[in-house]
């Protein structure tokens, strides 16, 4: 379960405080698929920074458990980061010179695992994301935007994290793609028991997530839970 209490991140641009996000609240349940909507500069992308621990709150906690993230010291931290969230990225960063097999393995890397498990799980997240064999040893300028996302997921579940945070995940993609991605998070929520919390402008994908909040000017204006269908 992850809960959010009165998280803010206030900052100043010159002589104004900027409330990139001003007092928000939610709860999330372990497994879901989440979405996070509002207009450019909502405070969408500073709230997703928050949870992943890229950025600290002004006032506020995050707790994952019941342990409140932005109470650990760096070493626990970055524990945090490396095994318990995976992140996607709108533009992908992946790692230009080297392979989709040897992006996914980067990751299993810094927790130590052994290379002969680590090129095993990275073929088989990357057969589950509908990556083929000679995909798997291109490098992603060789890849289409679509497949490099599918790499960029692939890497983002490498560590099995329990919460994936996308940033835009369908922002570059045609809307074809975009749905197919979609498709591929939502059906990984289930088959990794990952939760997933996505931004997204797209109104027709936020609509179709377990459950959708709107940020408006930092503060959270309104949250909707998807109907189950009869």
């Amino acid at each position: 379960m992850l809960k959010v209490k009165d998280l803010k991140r206030y900052f100043k641009s010159g002589d104004v405080v900027v409330k990139a996000v001003d007092g928000v609240s939610f709860e999330i349940p372990d497994g879901k698929f989440i979405s996070i909507i509002g207009q450019s500069g909502s405070g969408k992308t500073s709230l997703l920074s928050l949870l992943g621990a890229l950025d600290k709150p002004t006032d506020g906690a995050i707790e994952v458990d019941g342990s409140d993230i932005t109470k650990l010291n760096a070493n626990s931290l970055n524990s945090y980061r490396a095994n318990t969230i995976g992140f996607v990225f709108q533009s992908y960063n992946l790692v230009p010179n080297l392979t989709a097999i040897e992006n996914v393995m980067l990751p299993m890397e810094f927790i130590k695992v052994a290379k002969t498990e680590r090129l095993a799980r990275a073929r088989e997240l990357l057969a589950e994301v509908g990556l083929s064999d000679d995909q798997m040893d291109r490098k992603p300028g060789k890849l289409s935007g679509g497949q490099q996302q599918r790499v960029a997921i692939a890497r983002a579940l490498a560590n099995k994290p329990k919460y994936i945070l996308a940033d835009e995940p369908t922002g570059n993609l045609d809307s074809d793609t975009g749905r197919k991605i979609f498709n591929l998070l939502h059906d990984l929520t289930k088959k990794e028991k990952t939760t997933i919390i996505a931004v997204t402008h797209d109104l027709s994908i936020a609509g179709k997530t377990d459950q959708s909040f709107r940020l408006k000017d930092g503060k959270l204006v309104n949250s909707s839970v998807a109907k189950k269908k009869k």
